[in-house]
């Protein structure tokens, strides 16, 4: 059983209240309910949920991490941040915020790859040992794993030169560029083969400009994933800190 009575009413929230306030159905707060997604809500005797404010942000804190995330991390990591300490959960949410960032500075550094582009053609040969990566630093750069890379050049996307009696691949600066203009196109979600399309048309006027538009694209999407996760924050940190003693520290708590 979910709704009380209908009618004008004052204290407990219930199941249609919260709905209407946070935007989602009926069904959705009694399966994010279950899921863990939100708090257990109160029961009467009589078995109605009775809700609080609180349970409105938590679906608040939901849609933004929901969206900044993705559904599935979302409903993965709430359920662990109700019973986080306020520490806990501020680092874990800082940690979003941080690869967010370190999406943001690649997709950045994609763009200057793709604007090199056209000077690719003055600079030939003119590489230095010096600008040259492995396999293990580039994977490092990118934040993918070195198989990636090797994944990447069975399909047609890189082709690093091999050095030395043990075949190393060796990550000149045009390759790593590629590279950079690879993991973005990736993370933005475009297959395989898309991104060889890409690739295959960035000395063309038009695929330069089509890929121009897939990284600002990106830059956009992670902005508005910046966006929801501030907003997901502050209602986080009201969930987590609701019932609970301040947290105590030992420097200065006034501002003046």
């Amino acid at each position: 059983m979910d709704e009380q009575p209908s009618g004008p009413h004052r204290g407990p929230l219930r199941t249609v209240d919260v709905a209407r306030e946070s935007g989602y159905s009926l069904q959705q707060v009694r399966d994010l309910e279950r899921l863990g997604v939100i708090p257990p809500a109160a029961r009467s005797g009589n078995g109605y949920r009775s809700y609080a404010p609180v349970h409105v942000r938590a679906l608040r804190a939901y849609r933004g991490l929901a969206v900044a995330v993705g559904p599935v991390e979302a409903r993965r990591m709430l359920p662990e941040l109700w019973t986080a300490t306020l520490t806990e959960a501020a680092s874990a949410v800082g940690a979003l915020h941080v690869r967010l960032a370190r999406e943001r500075e690649e997709a950045l550094r994609a763009q200057q790859a793709l604007e090199a582009v056209r000077a690719e053609a003055d600079t030939a040969g003119i590489e230095r040992d010096g600008d040259a990566m492995t396999i293990t630093e580039l994977a490092g750069a990118l934040g993918v794993r070195p198989s990636t890379l090797r994944f990447w050049e069975q399909e047609g996307l890189l082709a690093p030169e091999r050095v030395t009696s043990l075949r190393a691949r060796r990550y000149g600066p045009s390759d790593i560029g590629a590279a950079r203009i690879v993991a973005a196109l990736r993370s933005a979600g475009y297959g395989v083969p898309a991104v060889r399309e890409l690739l295959g048309t960035l000395h063309r006027p038009a695929g330069l400009e089509e890929t121009r538009r897939v990284l600002r694209a990106r830059l956009d999407r992670i902005a508005v994933r910046t966006v929801a996760l501030i907003r997901a924050g502050s209602d986080v940190a009201a969930v987590v800190t609701t019932g609970r003693e301040p947290p105590t520290g030992t420097g200065p708590t006034d501002v003046v």
